[in-house]
């Protein structure tokens, strides 16, 4: 595997290197000037359409091509976000549109040889969230790598998979399909902004990384990426598409469209707020989540499967998850009021979980061992079975064909926003508080310095891996590659250590024979 991705970064794509512009913060696109921000030793150019505005008769349809435009386009603000669950949106709603098929572009200074580039998904359930969010200026100015973070559609206008909105087979996935169009966006465009359109690395976190395991399988996406980072994507939570088909039909129903022959016309002429609310297609513990489906013209096979039979692309991937990726969603059940975590709430708790093997989990995650804590006992089983042995299990899987290198995010106290530094539990190394060492993401305290130290090696690791296809940072240990169950790095403030007992850490024997994979 080393050996082929060598190969394919010595023979380029044979576009030429970007020529110096007279004005840096002016770029030809595809389809016209754009105008963004340049300072001396960077660019961002920001809100630039990379699809017609999904309205009208383009909701629910494939993204389709711009419009170009006259004269210069104004890149020095970001677009609005695409409709959110008001619910769950720490924005309320305000700065969104269903008109929001943008992405944003981070660079260095110009230069004459084209820059490795990183494609950034966001997360957020396929409901929330927004390519803005992630400041990279710390990617671009450790790392000399070009960033695009994007928007796509998300819940129900992203992923409803009513049978009567296209072909059979050919619904649902239109917020993936918006990601596939952004990627053709940067094969086209991005040797403009001093990007290679032949090194890119598709990356992203909880939603955005379960987005990254279908582009590893999905048709379309085939041959727009050369590595990939998949960081807290709990992959197995996608659905099939006759399932999906009944809970959107159910949907379309409750929004008064539930007559199946006027039900697409009906869905397409509805006022966009009528439908911030999204379709719930899965769960992670307790939360639900919309997102892709399987089955589809754009995702014809469970991703899992499809990785397990060796049908994922070749290209390398650095996969990882955080020690304590579930405290997050306990947090913000007990900040909702919806959960205080009595510890007689426990057994409740796992049987709205794990059903019928709730007994059998409880007894391998006993009270007692979590100081009596609900919260910790949950949190655990549940990042151990659904986010921590799932990593595994798809690294030792994809390591027989790709070149895998894997990491567990362990700081014990990482900076968080203020409301869960009030909890009566602590969090630890929770789901996304990792972003906080890649992106200027903001919202929490400052790092400390071992914490910026740590940040620094992470940025090091990430862009290596963008630049070669391995992770490597001066300074820190040798990053080895995953061979069947390890091992991973360790990435704590005291130093990245490479470690061997993950898979015991995280009871992932126990798991593999509880769900017999």
């Amino acid at each position: 595997m080393v050996v082929v991705f060598a190969v394919a970064c010595s023979r380029g794509s044979g576009a030429a290197p970007a020529s110096l512009p007279p004005d840096p913060s002016v770029v030809r696109t595809a389809d016209g000037l754009v105008r963004g921000t340049a300072t001396l030793d960077k660019r961002h150019f920001a809100g630039i359409p990379y699809a017609a505005p999904p309205v009208g008769p383009l909701r629910w349809q494939p993204p389709q091509s711009v419009a170009p435009w006259p004269g210069v386009r104004d890149a020095t603000k970001t677009g609005p976000r695409c409709l959110q669950d008001e619910g769950s949106d720490v924005e309320f709603g305000r700065q969104t549109d269903e008109d929001c098929l943008t992405l944003n572009v981070w660079t260095p200074e110009p230069a004459e040889e084209l820059r490795p580039v990183m494609v950034w998904l966001h997360g957020g359930a396929f409901i929330n969230g927004n390519g803005a969010m992630y400041d990279s200026r710390w990617l671009v100015d450790r790392g000399d790598i070009v960033v695009v973070t994007l928007n796509y559609r998300l819940g129900a206008l992203g992923f409803l998979a009513h049978p009567a909105l296209g072909p059979p087979g050919a619904v649902g996935n239109y917020g993936l399909q918006d990601q596939q169009a952004a990627l053709r966006w940067v094969r086209n465009n991005i040797a403009a902004f001093g990007g290679d359109p032949d090194k890119v690395t598709i990356a992203g976190e909880s939603a955005g990384g379960m987005s990254v395991c279908d582009h590893m399988v999905a048709p379309d996406s085939q041959g727009l990426f050369r590595a990939a980072v998949i960081q807290s994507g709990p992959c197995q939570a996608q659905i099939a598409l006759p399932q999906a088909e009944r809970v959107s039909v159910d949907f379309a129903r409750d929004v008064g469209c539930g007559d199946p022959a006027a039900a697409a016309a009906c869905l397409r002429g509805l006022p966009a707020h009528e439908l911030d609310k999204p379709v719930w297609y899965g769960r992670i513990g307790e939360d639900t989540l919309s997102g892709p489906v399987y089955g589809t013209a754009a995702l014809p096979e469970d991703p899992m499967v499809a990785i397990r039979e060796g049908r994922a692309a070749d290209v390398p991937v650095l996969i990882g998850s955080n020690r304590d990726e579930f405290t997050l969603f306990a947090a913000l059940q007990y900040l909702r009021g919806a959960r205080q975590y009595a510890a007689g709430e426990y057994p409740d708790l796992l049987a709205d979980t794990f059903g019928p093997q709730s007994a059998t989990v409880g007894a391998r995650y006993p009270l007692e061992r979590y100081g009596g804590s609900a919260a910790l006992a949950y949190s655990a089983a549940v990042t151990d079975g659904v986010f921590a042995c799932v990593a595994g299990r798809m690294a030792g899987q994809l390591s027989a064909v790709n070149a895998v290198y894997a990491y567990e995010f362990a700081d014990p106290k990482p900076p968080t926003p203020e409301p869960m530094r009030t909890l009566p539990f602590p969090v630890g190394a929770s789901h996304s508080l990792e972003l906080r060492y890649l992106f200027d993401v903001g919202g929490a305290p400052p790092l400390d310095p071992a914490q910026q130290r740590l940040s620094d090696q992470m940025i090091d690791y990430w862009t290596s891996f963008v630049r070669t296809g391995a992770p490597g940072a001066d300074g820190a240990p040798e990053w080895p590659e995953v061979s069947g169950g390890g091992p991973w790095m360790s990435l704590r403030p005291d130093g990245p250590r490479v470690v061997t007992d993950f898979d015991q850490e995280h009871q992932c024997e126990f798991w593999a024979g509880l769900t017999g994979r």
